[in-house]
């Protein structure tokens, strides 16, 4: 009997989004992922429909216009996507964003921003990652200074996900370059037809062709006082710390269903291909090295469902969050190494799942803090 993945988080309502949300994805962006990979993006329209649907902001009061769900709703989005090997439409970014807004926004900022990004109306990008500041957040030298009613923002950003599609993009920049930490705060910048905005290449990356990785500038963008996220300066690097729990949660969900979808496609796959006369399942190396993903992938399952369910309940702290996503992100690239191995040639062959999920998954050692940030979190919590 095949082995079964069953979420001790689910209920029967959940399984019912995620089949529409797997038959919403089978049909829609499937068929456009080779498309969207050599366009380096997957397009406006993806995100409204997903958004006229309810996938977006799944976890966002409806008040705000979300679905008024929980993380598990979001989570059922990201699995149906990473176990098809698609990572094109960064909902997770998008939901970042939405959380930032909700979590340290203003209510008039909330009001105004949170429908659209439900709606799929506005892609939602975060500006952190500078040429010369990457985990180290207090390096930005993105500034914005005060000037009458308005911020007057200059500085560049990298690697930005969602960059080329956002219409919303959180700038994480320096109000007081003098108080390190205290100075740091979260611009709200809307790019239609902002002066002195511009998105530069769509950066050509090792795997995640599809997802819209770019370069951003501002140069004496206006941003209205009001679009300072919270209304207050110096929050930022407090607003940015908060939500991380979040964040690194997002990528060891993907992470699980990753490996779980590429587990399915690898036993397929060594069921029906013949070497010597018999199916590659029947080698004992074949099977010696499924044990060792099965077993890996269920104590994964079981550790990422119990992060879920308590960051359902709000008791997900920040080290268990950094274990998830050093855990998940670890074991992605090391059990992926090892399911393509027994796809021979074909393994390296982009046509095939497994070689696109294989580059894709060594950025996230890399995103969201790196593991070496990740081991660092979790030493200080012992």
């Amino acid at each position: 009997m095949p082995l079964q993945f069953k979420r001790s988080w689910s209920d029967a309502d959940l399984e019912a989004l995620r089949d529409s949300a797997a038959r919403f994805i089978e049909a829609e962006m499937v068929p456009d992922d080779e498309a969207s990979r050599k366009r380096g993006h997957v397009g406006h329209a993806i995100w409204r429909h997903a958004g006229e649907l309810g996938f977006l902001c799944a976890d966002i009061p409806e008040e705000y216009g979300g679905a008024g769900g929980d993380f598990r709703h979001e989570a059922v989005f990201y699995e149906e996507m990473a176990r098809r090997g698609l990572s094109g439409m960064a909902t997770s970014v998008h939901s970042i964003v939405a959380h930032y807004l909700l979590n340290h926004g203003t209510d008039a900022q909330k009001k105004r921003y949170l429908p659209k990004l439900a709606r799929g109306e506005l892609v939602g990008a975060i500006a952190m990652t500078e040429p010369g500041a990457g985990s180290d957040l207090q390096g930005v030298r993105t500034r914005a200074e005060r000037r009458g009613d308005q911020y007057i923002l200059n500085g560049s950003k990298t690697f930005i996900t969602n960059g080329f599609l956002a219409g919303l993009v959180l700038v994480v920049c320096k109000t007081d370059p003098t108080q390190g930490a205290r100075g740091t705060s979260i611009a709200i910048v809307e790019t239609k037809d902002c002066v002195g905005f511009r998105v530069g290449r769509v950066l050509d990356k090792m795997g995640m062709k599809a997802q819209d990785t770019s370069e951003l500038f501002f140069d004496e963008v206006a941003v209205p006082a009001e679009n300072l996220l919270g209304g207050k300066e110096g929050q930022g690097f407090f607003q940015l710390m908060g939500d991380l729990p979040y964040e690194r949660l997002i990528i060891g969900v993907q992470a699980q269903a990753c490996v779980e979808g590429a587990y399915e496609a690898t036993l397929q796959y060594v069921r029906d291909r013949q070497a010597f006369g018999q199916p590659i399942a029947n080698f004992q190396n074949t099977k010696f090295t499924l044990a060792e993903v099965a077993t890996q992938l269920t104590v994964g399952r079981a550790f990422i469902d119990r992060c879920v369910e308590q960051i359902v309940v709000g008791q997900l702290d920040t080290a268990t969050a950094s274990m998830a996503k050093l855990w998940g992100s670890e074991m992605q690239g090391r059990v992926l190494d090892q399911l393509l191995q027994l796809w021979g040639g074909y393994g390296y062959m982009n046509e095939y799942m497994i070689a696109r999920m294989y580059a894709d998954a060594r950025v996230q050692r890399i995103y969201g803090g790196t593991s070496e940030i990740m081991k660092e979190v979790i030493s200080r919590s012992l």
